[in-house]
């Protein structure tokens, strides 16, 4: 099995608990979680299983473990992506060979219905709201009347792809789990482009979108005048960037 954390620290100067922590990760990514045994998390951070349970006390605790480590280090690279700024660079929150077996363990694990699945999802919402309500306030994001709702269906959206990431890359050729994730801007471009098309731009036109907003309001499609208006908010503008830091 590949280990990308133990060839990313030399010499390797986690602790033994933080090194069962991230063999599970791997082993989650790499077989799934029913197929992660504290034998196999033993083995691959080269410890005796009594070690594991010593540790974390039963597999469900190493679990939690892990779910709380993903969550956190997601919410720290893009709480520091929002930041930056309107300046930053959008990929940057989950490139790095660290990366890959994070999203690797999330595309296993959510599909997981477990209560644990339950905490993960809601504290991943609960860190999207603040990060975007960062956002916000730096000008990056638009202001939302429903900060929650926007969260989660953002986080439900992304979390689904990162699930469905076989399709994507058999698809549009973009592995979202792979450590080069954005290396390549053509590549990256392939499910990012369309993204920020969808995301950034918008697909309905402006008269058909004051019609949904009527509808869901209660209202006739064609009361614009009292329709909530789907125009832009002005944000600040972007930062130019060189090709090569896309």
């Amino acid at each position: 099995m590949r280990s990308t954390r133990l060839s990313r620290e030399s010499p390797d100067d986690r602790s033994t608990k933080a090194r069962i922590r991230d063999a599970a990760i791997d082993c989650v990514a790499e077989h799934g979680v029913a197929a992660t045994t504290a034998r196999r998390v033993a083995a691959a951070a080269g410890v005796s299983t009594g070690l594991v349970i010593h540790h974390f006390g039963s597999m469900d605790g190493l679990r939690a473990e892990c779910d709380e480590y993903v969550a956190a280090v997601i919410r720290q690279r893009k709480s520091a992506a929002m930041e930056v700024g309107p300046g930053f660079d959008p990929l940057a929150a989950m490139r790095g060979a660290s990366m890959a077996p994070l999203m690797g363990y999330l595309a296993r694990a959510l599909v997981d219905d477990s209560s644990a699945v339950n905490m993960l999802i809601d504290e991943m919402i609960d860190d999207a709201e603040a990060y975007m309500r960062r956002g916000i306030e730096n000008g990056m994001l638009r202001p939302s009347d429903n900060p929650r709702g926007r969260a989660a269906v953002l986080t439900m959206w992304s979390l689904g792809g990162l699930v469905l990431h076989r399709h994507i890359e058999r698809i549009l050729g973009v592995d979202l789990t792979a450590p080069d994730l954005g290396s390549d801007p053509a590549v990256a471009a392939a499910f990012f482009g369309p993204a920020l098309e969808i995301m950034g731009e918008g697909m309905l036109t402006e008269s058909f979108a004051r019609h949904v907003r009527g509808s869901f309001a209660g209202l006739p499609g064609d009361t614009s005048a009292t329709a909530p208006s789907m125009s832009p908010s002005p944000i600040a503008p972007t930062e130019q960037h060189d090709e090569g830091t896309a």
